[in-house]
């Protein structure tokens, strides 16, 4: 069997990655997961090698890059990172010592490193910039690829990902609480916030702007109105540290109203909750009631529950409704479309460049994700808290069947189950999720803590448990 050996590129990262050929790898999950040991030793054995590919990706600086393409002889880190990619890598640390991978000292040089690069960095309005240098840490002016200008953008919700990771850092050290919550201090969410006005909700709807461009001092035209999406994070954030008032919460969108174009015509009603009227609607996907994401893809319901503990406090709601988005990813990929394989989410194109990938009805956008035959492994690691046993066989046999699996990486990006084509490509956000979905499964709660109790606890969960989705 042939066998490359990488060598780790960034400074933090002194272990030699083996890669193995993908068929054999892929033999080698597989006997893992019948001969070799039992399901919870595959799992820490996925979450090594996939730490591994994080560690590959940390520059000196200590931050996590963008991606990293292992087609070649030895891995190319990408120049750009952002605030989504440095989270994945502060939270990806914590899990490692949370599960025995690197000691309590490791954990903090690592943090300590990265979190004097993110003090470094060049923020406006007390957030980062969406697109940095991880190697120099300079905000990004032109496109690596193609030399292309980049606007200097805030984005609210990829801010949303980098302030979790911190909060999680400050939990997880705390030697470095005081130099945390000094960084968290400017960042005030009512920044992107459009305060409800009735009289005109179309342009002061109570919800978040997507971003903010600092070159002309403009927000997107944009909010985030669907609630069952990734950018609820910064919602809950806001509400948690009491920057945003909790209305907020009731004023985003269970569906659209239907009078509106969307996927699907809902059902639902009105009601009216902490005096504010909310349409609480709901599409109908293979006979399952279910509050849609914007696109239908995992990552938009599932990523936020890694952190905030969504099923616990609203079992009736949230919990039961995680639970049929994972089913009706599972029913799409093996009844409806016949791939033999499930779980779509947005990730690398198997053929080069970056796709979104999801269950078309279950999103509200008319021209929602749709799977195209691409399964991404990530989600399956998203779907694992709520259907362990069937996300662990997708996943072995993903690994089996397409060699998706390295030694010493974990899982590649995507796969096109329609060509076998495997993605060359691994990305720090669905790898970081990847690991905290595996930490979430074999020591729930270890990157829920900093979200289960403070402003959390007495702001957060109070909306979560009057939650009613009427399903």
């Amino acid at each position: 069997m042939e066998r490359r050996t990488f060598l780790a590129a960034g400074a933090g990262a002194s272990a030699v990655l083996a890669l193995g050929a993908p068929a054999a790898v892929a033999g080698s999950a597989a006997r893992a997961g019948r001969t070799g040991g039992s399901t919870e030793a595959l799992l820490h054995r996925w979450f090594r090698d996939t730490y591994r590919s994080m560690e590959a990706m940390t520059t000196r600086l200590g931050l996590a890059t963008d991606k990293i393409d292992v087609s070649g002889d030895a891995p190319v880190l990408s120049v750009n990172t952002s605030p989504t990619n440095i989270g994945c890598g502060l939270w990806s640390t914590v899990a490692a010592a949370g599960l025995g991978v690197i000691g309590r000292d490791a954990m903090h040089r690592k943090l300590e490193r990265a979190l004097t690069a993110v003090e470094k960095l060049e923020r406006a309005h007390g957030f980062w910039f969406n697109w940095y240098d991880a190697h120099t840490g300079d905000v990004l002016t032109t496109w690596p690829e193609n030399g292309d200008p980049v606007r200097p953008f805030l984005s609210s919700v990829d801010n949303a990902w980098l302030v979790t990771g911190l909060r999680i850092a400050a939990d997880a050290d705390p030697a470095l609480r005081p130099r945390i919550h000094r960084l968290l201090a400017d960042a005030d969410w009512s920044f992107f916030y459009t305060p409800y006005d009735a009289d005109d909700p179309a342009t002061h709807p109570g919800q978040l702007h997507g971003g903010y461009w600092t070159d002309d001092d403009t927000f997107t035209p944009h909010w985030y109105g669907a609630l069952n999406t990734e950018p609820r994070m910064a919602s809950y954030l806001g509400i948690g540290d009491g920057s945003l008032p909790p209305e907020h919460y009731w004023h985003t969108f269970r569906t659209m109203l239907p009078e509106w174009e969307q996927e699907q015509t809902p059902e639902g009603e009105w009601v009216t909750v902490d005096g504010v009227r909310v349409w609480r609607g709901h599409y109908t996907y293979r006979g399952r009631k279910l509050v849609p994401s914007w696109g239908g893809s995992m990552f938009e319901a599932l990523m936020v529950p890694l952190f905030v503990p969504e099923a616990a406090w609203s079992p009736g709601a949230w919990g039961l409704n995680h639970r049929r988005h994972v089913l009706s990813h599972i029913e799409h990929g093996l009844e409806e479309e016949s791939y033999g394989y499930w779980g779509f989410s947005p990730a690398s194109i198997p053929a080069g460049g970056y796709g979104e990938y999801g269950v078309d009805a279950i999103g509200m956008q008319v021209e929602g994700y749709t799977s195209k035959g691409v399964v991404t492994p990530h989600a399956s690691f998203l779907a694992m808290p709520f259907a362990r046993d069937k996300a662990i066989a997708n996943l072995l046999k993903t690994a089996r069947d397409f060699g998706a699996y390295d030694d010493g990486l974990g899982f590649r990006d995507a796969v096109d189950v329609r060509t076998g084509r495997v993605s060359d490509v691994m990305l720090a956000l669905d790898q970081g999720m990847v690991v905290a979905a595996l930490a979430q499964v074999l020591r729930p709660g270890l990157l829920q803590r900093p979200f289960r109790t403070g402003g959390f606890a007495r702001r957060v969960r109070p909306l979560l448990e009057r939650e009613d989705f009427g399903l």
